[in-house]
């Protein structure tokens, strides 16, 4: 696979997203947040299913303890960082929320040079620092509305979410096995949430079965597909850059709202998503332009 389809790929990815909030809104109205992440997850590992089995008939390289290791703290960070988003939704406003789930752009730089190595790139920084800007026009406006509890939990997701898509391109560098870890992350996030529903919440038959629309699209297409999505991109892809692509998710996300909710963007919400396409836009052509101007050095 070439960077350019990895980056479509990636693309895909933050579109699924971005649609998906419409739908977590509406699960968390009919059953707890813990029990939802839970259904929807366990949906997407039955999906992903087929795709780990077929997987194995190249009979790749047997994973190591380290690896496997590595697989199920993938699992916990997806399961940790879903269940502090979709609890965040309960209270957090769509203004403050839109912007706060950007934030974590500008954190993966630093975990993937904490977990990596990487080095710091000046222009993936500012990439990142221009997207986030962008989003905080998109969603705010230029003024966030008054912090609620879920405001705080989305912050502490966002921390999450770094340190996820940065152990994804962690694993995907030592290991070629994207449906494993589709399945692992999975099922690490079924089996907790659930768990922990059971303890917390109270599960009701029929709210899940009004929210079973949510429930399909977030298992299917924000998870079964949009996720494995994401782990087979970042073997092309690394973790910086693949954060600012699907941070488009906000622009995506707000496009919904016009299209399906009849929400207005006004001018500030387009120079906003203005702002985090010239991020992505300068992330995708920054190589290309270092690339030729070291060719053009060696010549």
């Amino acid at each position: 696979m070439t960077r350019l389809r990895a980056d479509l790929l990636l693309l895909v990815t933050a579109l699924i997203w971005g649609t998906a909030f419409i739908a977590q809104k509406h699960a968390n109205a009919s059953m707890g947040p813990i029990a939802f992440v839970g259904a929807r997850f366990l949906l997407s590992a039955l999906i992903v299913i087929p795709l780990a089995l077929y997987e194995l008939r190249g009979e790749p390289p047997p994973l190591s303890r380290c690896e496997i290791g590595l697989a199920v703290l993938v699992g916990i960070c997806l399961c940790v960082g879903s269940i502090l988003q979709q609890t965040a939704l309960i209270t957090t406003t769509a203004t403050n929320g839109g912007f706060l789930t950007a934030i974590y752009v500008v954190m993966v730089p630093f975990t993937a040079w904490l977990l990596m190595r990487q080095p710091f790139r000046i222009p993936v920084l500012a990439a990142g620092v221009i997207s986030v800007a962008g989003a905080w026009l998109l969603t705010a406006g230029g003024k966030l509305q008054a912090f609620a509890p879920g405001d705080i939990l989305l912050l502490l997701s966002d921390i999450v979410w770094a340190f996820s898509i940065t152990l994804v391109g962690v694993f995907m560098r030592r290991a070629n096995r994207p449906f494993f870890l589709s399945l692992m992350q999975y099922s690490v996030t079924a089996v907790v949430s659930l768990a922990a529903a059971c303890i917390f919440e109270q599960v009701t038959w029929s709210g899940v079965q009004a929210a079973l629309p949510a429930i399909l699209y977030a298992g299917i297409l924000s998870g079964g597909i949009a996720f494995t999505f994401q782990i087979v991109a970042q073997r092309y892809t690394p973790p910086s850059e693949a954060a600012l692509i699907m941070s488009l998710e906000s622009v995506f996300a707000a496009v919904a709202g016009a299209i399906l909710l009849g929400e207005r963007l006004g001018p500030i919400g387009l120079a906003g998503c203005a702002l985090i396409l010239l991020g992505v836009v300068a992330v995708e052509i920054g190589p290309s332009l270092i690339a030729g101007r070291d060719q053009s050095r060696g010549k």
